[in-house]
């Protein structure tokens, strides 16, 4: 026995082990068997597919323009499933809802020959998708014919005002501005038949040339600084004619007074002179002697020096020598 040669595994017999069976070889698959139903499937795929590109939905806010070899032959706008020729037909969109164009800004003369940019929007629809499709061509188209006439129409109808008329909206004619314009492009897009429609055309915004913003903010500035004037030449005017009145009636109220206080002080001293002639016509005597006493307030003072003869009655009543 030759050394380090690894000895045979001896196996044991197992009496309770079952015995492998041998694998038998499979028979080949026969697809002639199959074949019938793989072309039908097949068939039927295609024809699935067939049905599925040639269905299109109709949505509330769209037409479906149905072509064959490039001729409108139908156009669809009641919603729902509707089904083409295959192969033959094909079919377009166009919208059917109200659609917003933004008017590119435009250089205008007003009457007064000042220049002014103009931006426009106008808010529009399509009414007859035959007569766009052969007339305009594309949406785009049919925008750019309506933008077209919206500049030819402003600027006919700016043209006829002042400048002052259109930015100043209290002094402004142009009240009707946006439906007149509105009227009359939409007379233009009728005749052409561009099957479209314009609801509504706004302006946006009135600009100056940056050239002639500063002279014009200067020119408004000073009317406003001139109109400011005239406001106070009007205040003072009516100031000092308030003020004339209140004193004319000042005056007619103090010559009133006067007046009546005149009557009554005169009324006043009758009824005095009345009643003094009255007291002393009882009493000549003393009536004198009063008379003599008060005119005596009058002129004998701190300092008075009086010249006087003795016998006078003046002198006797001064020196207390009456009877």
């Amino acid at each position: 026995m030759e050394p380090n040669k690894p000895l045979t595994e001896v196996k044991k017999y197992n009496p309770y082990e079952k015995p492998k069976k041998k694998k038998e070889p499979k028979d080949p698959i026969d697809f002639k068997k199959y074949w019938k139903l793989i072309v039908g499937l097949v068939v039927a795929f295609a024809l699935l597919l067939i049905f599925l590109t040639n269905v299109y939905i109709v949505k509330e806010n769209e037409y479906r323009v149905v072509r064959q070899f490039g001729e409108v032959v139908k156009i669809q706008e009641e919603p729902g499933i509707k089904m083409k020729v295959p192969f033959i037909q094909s079919v377009t969109t166009l919208p059917n809802y109200q659609m917003t164009y933004d008017v590119s800004e435009a250089e205008i003369n007003t009457k007064d020959k000042k220049r002014i940019i103009i931006d426009n929007y106008a808010v529009w629809h399509v009414v007859n998708p035959l007569d766009l499709i052969s007339n305009a061509g594309t949406i785009v188209n049919a925008e750019s014919r309506m933008e077209e006439f919206i500049y030819s129409v402003v600027r006919t109808e700016l043209g006829q005002l002042n400048y002052d008329e259109i930015i100043n909206d209290e002094n402004s004619s142009r009240g009707s501005l946006n439906d007149n314009v509105t009227a009359k492009v939409n007379e233009l897009l009728e005749t052409d038949q561009y099957g479209i429609q314009v609801l509504d055309v706004r302006i946006k915004r009135t600009d100056l040339p940056e050239e002639n913003e500063q002279s014009v903010y200067t020119r408004m500035i000073s009317e406003r600084e001139s109109t400011a004037q005239d406001y106070l030449s009007q205040g003072d005017a009516k100031k000092q004619e308030i003020e004339a009145q209140a004193d004319r009636e000042a005056q007619e109220v103090i010559a009133t007074a006067r007046k009546e206080a005149a009557l009554i002080q005169s009324e006043g001293e009758s009824e005095a002179a009345k009643i003094y002639n009255a007291s002393f016509s009882k009493d000549p005597e003393f009536y004198e002697l009063y008379r003599s006493l008060e005119s005596y307030k009058k002129t004998i003072g701190d300092d008075t020096v009086i010249i006087l003869p003795s016998d006078s009655p003046y002198a006797d009543i001064l020196s207390g020598n009456f009877e």
